[in-house]
């Protein structure tokens, strides 16, 4: 970095200084989007260092996946639920790609995704991605790819039928809204290849499920995990 442009850092800090998403507290130099006190007192699961964990376990019977993990707790209230609302819904879109590093450098420590041959991000419809103008997922997705050392997938899975949102669906009807709704239209992407799913925040599953059921029926000899930024459960 020039002497120019880490003084002009500087000048933008002093103005505009970046605070941290979960707390609100300036940021000091060398920190980024979570202050070093939030990142140490953060809800994390433990989840990608454990081959057997509660994420895995929810997906036994319903479609078979290798891996599967979430790095955070999902906990109504307070700052983290905050901080992953506003990069899903206000267009804070490096907050995404930041979090993905961090959860990536979690599963790459641990080995358990040493096989992993790609990253696939859950897609959005094209509607809703209109609307919203990204998707989260695939920030989250390269950040994880990065760290991984593998590449990210973004197309050969599409989202083929529009759902209602599952926020506040009873669970018992998550299931029935996203059956269907994912098509593989690049067979050959996946063929062989061992695939990691990455969304935002897992509550029961449904959605990558559908997911994964799409790309194993269309791609037999593939392989899938799953990895979740955060999963509601423990409060």
């Amino acid at each position: 970095m020039s002497i120019l442009n880490s003084w002009w850092q500087d000048v933008v800090a002093l103005l505009f200084p970046p605070t941290c998403g979960v707390c609100g507290v300036p940021l000091v130099r060398g920190e980024r989007t979570v202050c070093t006190l939030c990142r140490v007192t953060a809800p994390l699961t433990g989840y990608p260092q454990q081959a057997e964990n509660p994420v895995l376990e929810r997906f036994a019977g319903v479609v078979p996946v290798e891996r599967a993990s979430a790095f955070l707790f999902f906990r109504h209230g307070g700052g983290w639920r905050r901080l992953i609302h506003d990069f899903k819904y206000r267009s804070r879109w490096r907050t995404a790609r930041d979090l993905g590093h961090w959860y990536g450098a979690a599963l790459n420590d641990s080995g358990l995704y040493a096989s992993v041959d790609a990253v696939v991000p859950l897609p959005l419809h094209p509607l809703k991605r209109l609307l919203r103008g990204y998707n989260q997922s695939e920030y989250l997705a390269e950040g994880i790819a990065a760290e991984l050392g593998i590449l990210v997938e973004r197309k050969g899975l599409r989202r083929s039928r529009h759902t209602a949102s599952q926020t506040r669906k009873a669970y018992r009807d998550r299931a029935a809204n996203v059956a269907g709704a994912f098509a593989v239209t690049d067979p050959a992407r996946f063929a062989g290849r061992h695939i990691l799913l990455v969304d935002d925040v897992l509550t029961t599953g449904s959605t990558l499920a559908a997911a994964a059921e799409a790309m194993l029926a269309a791609v037999p000899d593939c392989r899938i995990s799953i990895a979740a930024l955060a999963v509601a459960g423990r409060h």
